[in-house]
């Protein structure tokens, strides 16, 4: 394992477990990253050490050990404090409250009332996730400029407000929910499609697929996270077949099905049977219902797939998912009615939209229109496994050369 696999892998993770033993997030974040600063020294120059066998366990006790030494340096009472508690405090104190997971726990403290919904989830997934600002603005589509204000402003209100690092009620929880299952479906994503580097981050598909089965063990009686935690189930069940033996994109329409997940699929098509028998709709629950229908026999069901969508819709009418609703109604009614549905999309800096209107234009065989709009999806596309996918694509609509 290298030094940035140990950072993606481990984070979060020192993140969450400095905030609780800080109560301070800001200083928390600081000390881990000067751990891992410390670390690039001691593992990975020529003469280091080597990773240790827990790199996890070194850098929060590394982290711990410099917050002691900057809050030393501070002269107020409350570093004091703080200090005696750090010195005076076990690395692993009893768990107390409903929650017992720390990302878990840091996730639903980062979505206190308070702060506004892109600050919730923009603070949770730089924390969380280790996410950077240019990806988390690639996620929400908007400019980096606003992520990092956002991120600021969230840590200032926190601490200028007081809120606490602690534990919602059980009464609280069904309040918080919404936007920690929007964090949990970002990450994942972040994941199974990576803004940058390698197609797939495997470290966050696992870690959002961990912590939607810790959700679901504390509220297994709300659909919505039953129906996230399928979704996030029957996708990471098609992870094995989506990348290539040279690390190329394979569509869902390409994939080696014998080489998805059955037990994962197995697992998710049940969750998927108790949401429906609850029969409370909700977008997560059609998203899974839908990744169902891929995932069941040997070819997916078009029809059923666009009836989903079309209660998706109602449900959730943004963009996005009328533009996966489009995918549908190609299938189910050819590229014409579909190109028409998402003439009028607005999705600035969205790379599928060109790419899936190139699509379309490729099979009516208006070439031309499909090559400008594969030129469009290539220049805002930022991961470069699908640039390569879409210059591929591309190049087969390319005249050959004269005989």
């Amino acid at each position: 394992m290298d030094m940035a696999s140990v950072y993606q892998a481990e984070y979060g993770r020192c993140v969450a477990t400095l905030v609780r033993l800080l109560g301070d997030i800001g200083l928390a974040e600081e000390a881990v990253q000067d751990a891992f600063a410390v670390a690039l020294e001691k593992w990975a120059l020529p003469n280091g050490d080597g990773l240790p066998p827990n790199p996890g366990a070194w850098i929060v006790t590394t982290a711990r050990n410099r917050a002691i030494d900057r809050l030393r340096r501070e002269s107020t009472r409350e570093a004091r404090q703080a200090q005696a508690l750090l010195l005076h405090q076990p690395d692993e104190p009893t768990e107390v409250g409903p929650v017992r997971d720390d990302q878990l726990r840091l996730i639903f403290t980062c979505c206190h009332p308070a702060l506004s919904p892109l600050a919730q989830t923009a603070l949770t997934l730089r924390l969380l996730g280790g996410l950077e600002v240019p990806e988390i603005a690639r996620a929400y589509l908007v400019p980096e400029a606003t992520i990092a204000q956002r991120i600021v402003r969230a840590k200032k209100k926190i601490r200028d407000a007081a809120i606490p690092y602690r534990v919602p009620d059980a009464a609280e929880l069904p309040d918080r929910l919404p936007p920690v299952l929007t964090v949990l479906y970002l990450i994942f994503n972040e994941g199974y499609t990576s803004t940058s580097g390698t197609l797939v981050r495997t470290d966050l598909c696992l870690e959002a697929v961990r912590l939607g089965r810790a959700l679901a063990a504390l509220m297994p009686d709300e659909p919505e996270v039953l129906g996230l935690l399928a979704l996030l189930l029957l996708t990471e069940a098609r992870r094995p077949a989506r990348v290539g033996p040279s690390g190329e994109l394979v569509t869902l329409a390409e994939q080696d099905r014998s080489r998805w997940d059955r037990d994962l699929i197995r697992e998710g098509h049940e969750l998927v049977r108790r949401c429906l028998r609850r029969d409370r709709p909700g977008p997560y629950q059609l998203q899974a219902a839908i990744n169902a229908v891929h995932t069941d026999g040997p070819a997916t069901d078009w029809d059923q797939v666009l009836a989903l969508y079309d209660q998706l819709l109602l449900h959730a009418p943004t963009p996005v998912v009328a533009l996966n609703r489009a995918v549908a109604v190609a299938e189910v009614h050819g590229p014409a009615p579909a190109l028409a549905a998402i003439a009028d999309l607005d999705l600035p800096g969205y790379h599928l939209l060109p790419a899936t209107r190139a699509d379309l234009l490729t099979r009516l065989g208006r070439i031309a229109e499909a090559l400008a709009a594969y030129d469009e999806a290539i220049a805002l596309a930022t991961n470069q496994t699908e640039r390569t996918f879409l210059h591929h694509r591309r190049a087969g609509l390319e005249p050959g050369p004269a005989t």
